[in-house]
Formats: structure tokens, sequence, C-alpha cells
């Protein structure tokens, strides 16, 4: 088992940690304060505090704020496997149900973050699903969805796969941090059923022969 650090103490942060804390790894939730969490009932730290005692990490904030922490956050980060699950959602109301975003389809939010930090190791997951089916995203017929994952360093890529598997995930590889300009967009078209008919449970399957 690990020690993981959510970083992030929103919805998705709390599902993420209690996910890994079910599988029996050991959580500690981060935020700016480090104070109690209301709804989680692990241990909390500051984000410096938290990745730095951490084996790995999941990063869990507004994407629009991700750039500037990992920046303040790239010792504490150095060696250690990045599950980042944000997106470029930008501060502007979606059109017609599709989400704007900061990027651009030249770059990726996480290619962003792995020059921030180019010492971490970085990799896309979990930015393309609600809070909802993130943990056990089990349906009625069986079906395991895909998470779709990408990043640089194959040994994090190898642990990241680990850690979905163990949460009930179906994983398919894209290949490097630059097909996170592929997955990141996967959060706009996921939106869309909720955005304009309420539907946000709901998940991608990559089915292949």
């Amino acid at each position: 088992m690990s020690s993981v650090a959510v970083l992030g103490s929103g919805v998705v942060g709390q599902t993420l940690a209690r996910g890994f804390a079910e599988l029996g790894h050991t959580v500690v939730v981060g935020s700016r304060t480090g104070k109690p969490v209301a709804g989680w009932d692990g241990p909390t730290a500051t984000f410096a505090e938290a990745a730095l005692g951490a084996e790995s990490v999941v990063l869990a904030v507004k994407g629009t704020i991700a750039e500037e922490l990992v920046t303040s956050l790239a010792a504490q980060l150095q060696g250690k496997t990045v599950m980042d699950t944000t997106n470029p959602i930008a501060d502007r109301p979606p059109t017609d149900g599709v989400l704007a975003y900061f990027t651009t389809f030249e770059e990726s939010l996480m290619e962003r973050l792995q020059r921030a930090a180019p010492e971490a190791h970085f990799v896309k997951a979990f930015n393309s699903v609600g809070n909802a089916r993130m943990v056990q995203p089990w349906f009625a017929d069986g079906t395991r969805p895909t998470m779709f994952i990408a990043g640089n360093h194959d040994a994090a890529k190898a642990e990241s796969i680990a850690f979905l598997d163990g949460l009930g995930w179906e994983v398919a590889d894209m290949g490097t941090a630059a097909a996170a300009r592929a997955i990141e967009p996967l959060c706009m078209l996921w939106c869309i059923p909720g955005l304009r008919g309420g539907s946000w449970t709901h998940a991608f399957k990559l089915l292949q022969d």
C-alpha cells in the first residue's frame, strides 16, 4: 500500500481520497490552510506538507489555479507520480453545453504542469468523468468503463494503472503527455449531456478487437 496525497478538498478530491482509503492506502487531503475538511474524517495538511509526506499525489484543484500551485510545489513533487485530474475550464459560461477552455489544441494544461514541475511524473487521469462515477464505476450490465491516461514516465503510468484498476477502471494508455491535448477535451464532450439535459452519470468506453 502507498501513502497518497490528494491535493484539493472539493468534491472530486474527497471522492478520490475516500476511494484510495478504501483500497487500504494511507491518504491525506491537502488544502491551502491544512485545516479539517467537512465531509472528510481523515488527516489533512497544507498542500506542501501533504505532497512532501506522500509517495504518490493526486492533483484535484481547479484548472485555473493548477499551474500556479504546481509551480510552488515543484520541490515537493520531485520524483513522484502525480495523477492530474484537472481540466483547463475557463471562467466564462459554456456555449450550448460546450465548456470554454483557456488552452488550445496545440497545448494541454498537463503539459504546462509538467513544465512547471519538470522532475515530477504527471499522468493525466480522472478528468473525463464526474465524481459520481470516479470510484468503482460499475454499470448495470457489468461494463467496466475506460479511463484514458497519458504521461511521459512509464513507471508512473504503470503505478497509475494499478491504482485505476483497484478503483474499478479499464485503462487505455494514449501515450506521452502530448496526448493530454486530446484527453482533456473529453471533459467537454462528457459535460454536454449534463449541461444540456441534466445527465451526469455516464462514462466513456473504448471498444476494440
